[in-house]
Formats: structure tokens, C-alpha cells, sequence
């Protein structure tokens, strides 16, 4: 078994994230040859210059660049962004990302362990394997105390076979027994296991999972928290946050939801869901304009549905109530699309990934708490701005990288910081595999929750702060059991050992000593259930 063990860990199959990672690229491609024809290819036969065609729905096997076509790429596990990103000719694509519903072909530019998914990979390994477990503070103790009590049983026994007259032998061999039992190591042994077993079941019980003991130990200690902000403390869904009609009049809210449900960028399927209640009437001429928008024609009239560039290269007007509505979202880091006809705009609409209700409580919370917190996020520096304004966060990144995420966990920790990370997505499991104590959301992916020591089932904030409360007082808890332990051995041992005979003849039975360890024992595991009902 050790040797089957050995060979797993030397091929790198440790860790079950490093093969979800892996599993985010195809095992084939299609490749484009010189003369026009398609073949499969393996992934492993792709070379750099290659020309990939890559159809809707299929993973990019490799980093490369757009030769022709166009369409909606997902990045979010690079770089956490809700939206997928618009590919055009000459604009970059990276392996493991998820083509939408359009295709293109690409030319090869990094294979194999160059790309960025490859690199990934490899900061998780690193960051897991370069983790050292702490120290047990009760191995330490054990690490003394066995060797002093052995110590302390011969040398009983040796001063009674000196100085305990005829009966010495006998006596000596019963005090040394003594205090071997009432020294036995039951209570100290428990001190530590019976409290995590608790904590660990009393975070289950509050929607926590706690892989091991040492993020249950550390947790506490934490001064520095990383949070990442789609799904984390935002929904990660984009979604419509409001609709301005023109003069209150929503008349072509069914042509809107048509255009929509026609359309194939991403921000159409927020629409679609905010009015799914609406009917849909029937259309002609629908044309999807790429990085604008879209138009259809109804009843002899051309609607639009886009951007504000689209509506200006139509010579649409816009009324002063929609545009003021607009400016004001845009200043919330909105993203607004328009809805018009051929000559004026009948609506604007506001899209936004909206703050989870609770982000806001836990941020203060931890706050309160003395952690400093800093949000990492892939996102622009206009939404990163608004969404730390509107939750309090005073430290913030946007544009951020996997890769940079993990080293902005690093600097705090050279500077001292005991940080945890948050985070939900695949681009937060470098970041999350370095930090000291590392927390998913449970809604976010496998892979972030493979990584992470601790799993916020729920997805809910305010169970970080929870979960440290519920560390303080597990670690509070095994310092009780120990102290406890400790005093419990340093008054026994030494009336085992029969202290108190030269000045009352008394001598401890070791019936006695037994069931004084035994209740040791019952003390410490009574005190661990204690954490039950703690708040």
C-alpha cells in the first residue's frame, strides 16, 4: 500500500484539485491543416502555430490567438469576471476557458506546460506541497511528559527500596505503579481530539465544514482576510438591477424579451430572466451586431437593443429623463444597456452583479473584529471601486490575476499577517492553496472547495466570522483541557508517588488512582461538550 502511495505522489496524483484543473482541458482538438481540411488531434500532438477551430460550448485547449471568427469566451476561472469576454480577430484566448455559443479558429501561441492553465496547475502543487502542519501544542507536552513520569516511577521506586524499611520492595512497587496509573495520559490525551471533534461538529451543524484541525486551530489567529468578489461577496449572476421606460410606458416590453431570447451575449439572458413572466411576439430580420447589440424588425419598425454606440450610429435620440437614469447607474459601475426604435430610445436597463444581502453585516463584523480586509478582484476599477464603497472594504485590487492574487497573500505574509483567503471560483485556488487558513463558498466551484481547509455551505459572510468565534473558543477549550490535565497530574503524581506518608502514613491506593483518572478523563471530554452551546 505505502509503495502504491509513493507512486501516486510521485506522478502528482495527490490532490484531486490538480485533476479537476487538468480535466478543464479536451483530450482532442480539431485542428485546421494547410490545405483547408479538419482533423482530431490529441492535445498532446498540438503544436505552437497550429490553426484550432473551436465550436460553441467546447473548452480552448490551448493559449492562442483569434484568426477569425468571433465570439463570447468564459474566463471567470481566470479571471473571476461574471461576464464572458467578447474574442474578435487578433484578441487573446487561454486554455481552459469555455467557448459560448459562437466559433472561431485560433493559432496556437502556448502549449503544453506554457500556457496559463499549465502554470495554474503547477502554483497549486507548489503552494500544497510547501504547507508545513503546525505543531501540536499537546506533543510537545507528551513529548516531555511521558519520559518525566517514567522518571518519575523509577525514582519512587528507588527511594521507597532505600528508605521504606522492610515493606520497601512491596511499597515501592505499588507506589510506582501508582503513579504510572494515575499518570496515564488518558485526560491529555483527550484535551485536544474531544474539542476539534466538537468544534469541527458544532461548524457542520452552523453550515461549516472544517477539513482539519489545524484551519479549526488557526483560524483564530487570522488578522488579514482575502476576499475575492464575484460570488464571494457578490452573487457572481449578473442581473437586472432596474428598467427606466420612457414617459412609464412599457407597451414594447414584449419586443424587448423577443430580441432578447434571439440574441446570444450573455447580458441578453439577464433580460430574459427579469421579464420571463412576458409574453414574446414574432419578429423578422433579426441581426446580431457584433460588440453593440442587436436589432429586429416588428410591424414595419426596426428596434435596437445595445449599447449607446449603436444607438448613436442610428441617429437615435435619447430623452433627458433615460439619460440622467443612465449616468446615474454608470456611476454605480453599472453596466446599462438601451432599448429603441428607429427614432428615439424607449428604455434604458441597468445589469449589475448584485451584493449578497449578508456581505455587508460580515464585512463589519470582521471588521469589528480587528481583521483587516483587502478584495482582489478580476473585475474593472470602476466596480471594484463601487463595490467596496458599498460594503466598507477600505483595500481593494482590480484586474487581478490568479497568479497575483497568490502573491498578494504571500506579501501579507511577509509582512507577519495570518491570512485567510475567500474565494469561490478556479481562479482563487492559487491564492486559496497559499493562504494560512483557506475558506470556499460552497455555491462556487469543486475545485476551490478541494482546495480550501473550510467550506461556507451556505455561501453566506457572515459565517466567517462565525467560524473564527467558533475557533477562539474550541482553542480556548483544549487550554482549559490541558490546564486542567496538567494540574490534575502535578497534585496526583506526587501523592502516587506517597508525598504525604512520612507526615500522615497516608498512601493511595491504586483502585483509587484509576478511578481518579477515570474522572479526569470524564472532566476534560465534559468541558469539550461545553462548546455545544456556546454562541
Amino acid at each position: 500500500m505505502l509503495d502504491k502511495l509513493l507512486e501516486e505522489r510521485a506522478k502528482g496524483n495527490t490532490s484531486s484539485a490538480i485533476k479537476k484543473l487538468m480535466g478543464l482541458q479536451p483530450k482532442t482538438v480539431i485542428v485546421v491543416q494547410a490545405d483547408g481540411t479538419e482533423k482530431q488531434t490529441a492535445i498532446e500532438d498540438v503544436s505552437a502555430g497550429d490553426v484550432i477551430l473551436v465550436k460553441p460550448g467546447e473548452k480552448i485547449a490551448v493559449d492562442g490567438m483569434v484568426i477569425s471568427g468571433n465570439s463570447y469566451v468564459d474566463e471567470s476561472m481566470l479571471s473571476g469576471e461574471p461576464v464572458p469576454v467578447l474574442k474578435k480577430e487578433k484578441e487573446k484566448v487561454f486554455a481552459g476557458t469555455i467557448n459560448q455559443k459562437g466559433s472561431f479558429r485560433f493559432r496556437a501561441v502556448k502549449v503544453g506546460k506554457e500556457t496559463m492553465l499549465a502554470h495554474i496547475i503547477k502554483m497549486v502543487q507548489d503552494a500544497q506541497g510547501s504547507k508545513a502542519p503546525v505543531q501540536k501544542l499537546v506533543d510537545r507536552i507528551a513529548g516531555i511528559f511521558v519520559p518525566t513520569v517514567i522518571g518519575i516511577a523509577i525514582l519512587t521506586f528507588t527511594l521507597w527500596l532505600i528508605l521504606g524499611g522492610e515493606n520497601g520492595v512491596v511499597q515501592g512497587l505499588l507506589a510506582a505503579v501508582t503513579v504510572l496509573v494515575i499518570a496515564c495520559p488518558c485526560a491529555l490525551g483527550l484535551a485536544t481530539p474531544t474539542a476539534i471533534m466538537v468544534g469541527v461538529g458544532k461548524g457542520a451543524e452552523n453550515g461549516i465544514l472544517i477539513k482539519d484541525a489545524e484551519s479549526l486551530e488557526l483560524a483564530k489567529k487570522v488578522n488579514a482576510i482575502v476576499l475575492d468578489k464575484t460570488g464571494t461577496i457578490t452573487e457572481g449572476r449578473p442581473q437586472v438591477t432596474g428598467i427606466k421606460w420612457l414617459n412609464n410606458e412599457d407597451t414594447a416590453k414584449e419586443i424587448l424579451l423577443s430580441i432578447e431570447k434571439q440574441s446570444e451575449h450573455p447580458l441578453a439572458e439577464a433580460v430574459v430572466k427579469h421579464l420571463g413572466d412576458v409574453a414574446t411576439t414574432s419578429l423578422s430580420m433579426f441581426d446580431s451586431i457584433t460588440g453593440k447589440g442587436a436589432k429586429a424588425d416588428h410591424d414595419n419598425e426596426t428596434y435596437y437593443v445595445g449599447n449607446k454606440k449603436l444607438l448613436a450610429e442610428n441617429n437615435i435620440a435619447i430623452a433627458g429623463e433615460l439619460q440622467d437614469q443612465a449616468e446615474e447607474w454608470g456611476k454605480q459601475s453599472k453596466t446599462v444597456i438601451w432599448f429603441a426604435n428607429s427614432k428615439k430610445a424607449l428604455a434604458v436597463i441597468a445589469i449589475a452583479d448584485k451584493i449578497k444581502e449578508t456581505s455587508v453585516q460580515a464585512i463589519r463584523e470582521m471588521q469589528e473584529m480587528g481583521i483587516d480586509l483587502y478584495m482582489l478582484t478580476g473585475d474593472n476599477e470602476a466596480t471594484a471601486k463601487a463595490i467596496a464603497e458599498q460594503t466598507g472594504i477600505k483595500h481593494y485590487k482590480a484586474e487581478v490575476l490568479p497568479q497575483h492574487k497568490a502573491d498578494f497573500v504571500k506579501e501579507l505574509q511577509s509582512k507577519g499577517k495570518v491570512v485567510a483567503m475567500v474565494g469561490d471560483g478556479i481562479n482563487d485556488s492559487t491564492a486559496l492553496a497559499t493562504a494560512d487558513v483557506s475558506i470556499a463558498m460552497g455555491k462556487g466551484s469543486d475545485i476551490a472547495m478541494d482546495v480550501a481547509k473550510m467550506t461556507i455551505i451556505s455561501s453566506d459572510l457572515t459565517k466567517i466570522p462565525q467560524a473564527i468565534r467558533l475557533s477562539k473558543q474550541t482553542v480556548a477549550t483544549i487550554k482549559q483541557n490541558l490546564f486542567w490535565a496538567f494540574i490534575y497530574n502535578v497534585i496526583g503524581i506526587p501523592v502516587a508517588a506517597g508525598i504525604l506518608y512520612p507526615v500522615n502514613g497516608f498512601l493511595l491506593n491504586p483502585m483509587i488512582a484509576g478511578a481518579a483518572m477515570a474522572l479526569s478523563s470524564v472532566s476534560v471530554v465534559s468541558n469539550s461538550l461545553r462548546l455545544k452551546w456556546k454562541k
